[in-house]
């Protein structure tokens, strides 16, 4: 039941961020993270919010080289 939970958790964190216009693969913390490291200004907000809830460092740990080529926006 644990893991049937967690992918469902997965699955909507991907889903919102295909809503925002990203990567159907990718997860709103990964898109976050590379947002703030590349210096956008929404980004580094969001990575506060996001880290916050889930611990400091949240959002850089959670970016997926691998992930965001099938993207159609950026934060």
């Amino acid at each position: 039941m644990r893991r049937y939970i967690w992918n469902v958790l997965l699955g909507l964190d991907q889903f919102l961020s295909v809503l925002t216009g990203g990567d159907p693969d990718e997860t709103v913390s990964s898109r976050v993270g590379k947002a703030a490291a590349s210096g956008s200004l929404l980004g580094m907000a969001l990575e506060r919010c996001l880290d916050a809830v889930f611990g400091a460092g949240h959002c850089r740990q959670a970016i997926e080289a691998d992930e965001g080529a099938d993207r159609v926006t950026r934060y």
